[in-house]
């Protein structure tokens, strides 16, 4: 049955996944089977970014306000405007976040695998050597 849910508060991001401040919202979570969506509002400052990390069934940025960086691991940096979407395949380790005189703000959607494999595995912060690259 169709069901409203009450809008999420939002969530600072933990300072061994983020550099710099960095909130979100949970937009979807997954509920019962068979859905496995989930969908974060995710709010960087200026020069705030992920750490390098990876998910298991891949994900889809898309932008929605300010400009952002986006790296995969071994490839160039990015730029992402508002109205761009990102793919990211399975299994690849990469970072994103906002330019460093820009906000950004973009929505994160990936799934949960279907069993019990770790949705995203997290690594090191990305550094200031490799956000100026």
């Amino acid at each position: 049955m169709m069901q409203l849910e009450p809008r999420s508060p939002s969530i600072k991001g933990p300072a061994d996944m983020f550099t710099g401040d960095v909130w979100f919202e949970v937009i979807a979570a997954p509920h019962p089977t068979p859905s496995r969506m989930r969908v974060n509002a995710v709010h960087f400052a200026p020069g705030a970014r992920t750490a390098w990390h990876v998910h298991a069934v891949g994900q889809t940025l898309h932008v929605t306000e300010g400009y952002g960086l986006i790296q995969a691991r071994g490839g160039e940096i990015l730029t992402m405007r508002p109205g761009d979407t990102v793919y990211t395949p399975p299994g690849e380790w990469h970072w994103h976040g906002a330019a460093p005189d820009n906000l950004m703000t973009h929505l994160a959607m990936w799934e949960a695998p279907p069993d019990d494999t770790p949705e995203s595995d997290w690594g090191d912060l990305v550094t200031d050597q490799e956000y100026g690259a």
